[in-house]
């Protein structure tokens, strides 16, 4: 994003549309470009009297902050909308969660904060650690060079995005080591971050992991979501 100095009139009202908050005050609006996260809120907002705001198209790696932060952007290099799969943002369509299996997520940079990809490489090296498997159609699984390692492309690393989301599928034995991989390499990143689960619910509507998550230390908050049978896939896939 830019700002036209020639047509900025030093009003200040955009300065705190920033999420970010790379948006500063001279006698004109300065915008810090390596906070600037891309997202296009001061554009899109429509708040600027002199419409100074200027949307840029930028090269790689430098794209990839639009691509993680602008909700009305598409990923040109993962081909994938928005930051996570379907299973994860929404319901499971595919049947990849099968018995004794859950998705987690580490959802990095959110609210308000935003994470540059050193903290994101951290806590997928540490997910790679605790031998999960990511998601292939994840945005920031293509970005990792080695999925063995969660080690992601070198470029990106200095990069800084409102928000990423690492998925994963977990079998029940590997969950404990899961969750003390996260807690100590939380102790090490630079952000904040929220662990989400999707898992398929017993018989009698109970989540099977609350009393292990429990005993972990996790607090569980249940989301509602739930599918209710809008493109479900057949029963079998389950099994």
């Amino acid at each position: 994003m830019r700002i036209d100095l020639e047509t900025c009139i030093g009003c200040g009202l955009c300065v705190a549309y920033c999420p970010m908050g790379a948006i500063k005050m001279n006698e004109v609006a300065v915008i810090d470009a390596d906070e600037c996260v891309e997202c296009g809120v001061c554009f899109r907002s429509g708040m600027c009297p002199a419409d100074c705001f200027i949307e840029e198209v930028h090269p790689w790696p430098r794209s990839v902050r639009t691509l993680f932060s602008n909700p009305l952007s598409e990923h040109k290099e993962t081909r994938v909308p928005g930051r996570g799969t379907e299973e994860m943002k929404t319901n499971d369509v595919t049947g990849v969660y099968k018995k004794a299996l859950v998705g987690m997520t580490a959802e990095m940079g959110r609210p308000g904060v935003g994470t540059r990809f050193t903290d994101v490489e951290k806590v997928a090296q540490a997910l790679a650690a605790a031998g999960v498997k990511f998601a292939a159609q994840n945005p920031v699984t293509y970005l990792m060079v080695d999925q063995a390692t969660g080690k992601l492309k070198s470029e990106v690393l200095g990069e800084k995005v409102l928000s990423a989301m690492i998925e994963c599928l977990v079998p029940q034995e590997k969950i404990p080591a899961v969750i003390r991989e996260l807690k100590e390499v939380a102790q090490h990143v630079d952000t904040v971050f929220s662990l989400d689960i999707i898992t398929r619910l017993k018989p009698d509507g109970s989540v099977p992991w609350e009393k292990m998550l429990h005993e972990l230390g996790v607090t569980v908050s249940i989301n509602g979501k739930s599918n209710i049978g809008l493109g479900r896939p057949s029963a079998e896939v389950y099994q």
